[in-house]
């Protein structure tokens, strides 16, 4: 068992790191919907497949297939900016069609919680089947239903060493990606009149009304910032692994929920903690237990925070984060 510690510790610490990472990033969207609105958006899941059939359209209409893209540097870093602004931009624009048809008209009604859950579960299941039976066999000419291979654009070749772990070219661009965004979005949030709003409507929103802060605008512009996380995370999931398919969301959505609860759900800078603390337990238990485990080990996480520690490791609300 030492031995095995020893030989597969880094390799797995590397591994956890770029899961992790598109976790955070996934689990952004978590903890800014639960945070302006105290809603756990269970549809958010289905935002990030949403993410991933976009890159993976991009990808099969650049190569005419499935083949491997050969590109030079320029040329990936090209492709790679593409798919990121193609999910961004589809999975911010669903989230918001999301918002305006599953959420607002409850809202408007003073409706309950609960009423808003059980439609984003009914939103969940829709888009998962409308996907599955319509729309990805529109893009691939294939059943919606089967796993779906997207071409390899960035090799995934070895760059450096940290003894016994091997660091590749796309380990790299997502964790530099992903970093990126979560500063770029805890920036907006902490120091622009956006972010003002979002932070204000958090904390009181009949304060906030009483200041000139529309509320349906800041519910709309968290839902597209969310969703834009997730388009981001979509596109280096499908970098990362080059696969796709109607029900990716479903064990990544809960793992990234997982991520936003074990930082703090409502903390950006939480989310981030969470979901890299999450890809590294995950990826050490399987050196244990075996890689069958890992989604095992996920579970259990969320299980013990939630007995333990239910304001998550940094237990700060969104409205109360500071720069």
């Amino acid at each position: 068992m030492l031995q095995d510690l020893q030989a597969q510790f880094l390799g797995s610490t590397i591994g956890g790191l770029v899961a992790g990472s598109i976790y955070a990033l996934i689990a952004l969207g978590y903890t800014m919907v639960y945070g302006v609105l105290r809603l756990i958006n269970f549809a958010h899941s289905e935002i990030f497949m949403i993410g991933t059939v976009t890159s993976l359209f991009v990808l099969i209409t650049i190569a005419g297939g499935t083949a491997p893209i050969t590109l030079g540097v320029f040329g990936m870093i090209a492709v790679l900016l593409l798919i990121i602004i193609a999910s961004a931009a589809v999975s911010g624009g669903a989230a918001v069609l999301l918002e305006q048809v599953a959420y607002r008209p409850l809202r408007k009604k003073g409706a309950t919680r609960l009423a808003a859950l059980i439609s984003a579960i009914g939103a969940s299941l829709f888009l998962q089947e409308l996907f599955g039976l319509e729309i990805i066999e529109w893009i691939t000419d294939k059943s919606g239903r089967v796993q779906q291979n997207a071409p390899r654009f960035i090799p995934h070749e070895e760059l450096f060493r940290i003894g016994n772990g091997v660091v590749r070219t796309d380990h790299v661009f997502v964790v530099v990606g992903a970093v990126i965004m979560m500063v770029v979005l805890d920036q907006l949030v902490s120091r622009t009149r956006i972010g003002r709003g979002i932070r204000a409507t958090a904390q009181d929103p009949e304060a906030a009304v009483l200041m000139g802060v529309s509320i349906d605008k800041i519910v709309r512009l968290t839902f597209l910032l969310g969703g834009a996380m997730a388009g981001v995370a979509a596109a280096l999931y499908v970098m990362e692994y080059e696969n796709t398919d109607y029900r990716i969301g479903f064990l990544l959505g809960i793992k990234a929920f997982t991520a936003a609860v074990l930082g703090g759900i409502g903390n950006l800078r939480g989310a981030l903690l969470g979901g890299i603390v999450l890809g590294l337990v995950e990826n050490w238990s399987s050196i244990f237990f075996g890689s069958a485990w890992k989604d095992v080990t996920a579970f259990v996480v969320l299980v013990l925070v939630l007995m333990f520690r239910p304001t998550g490791i940094l237990g700060e609300s969104l409205q109360r984060a500071r720069a």
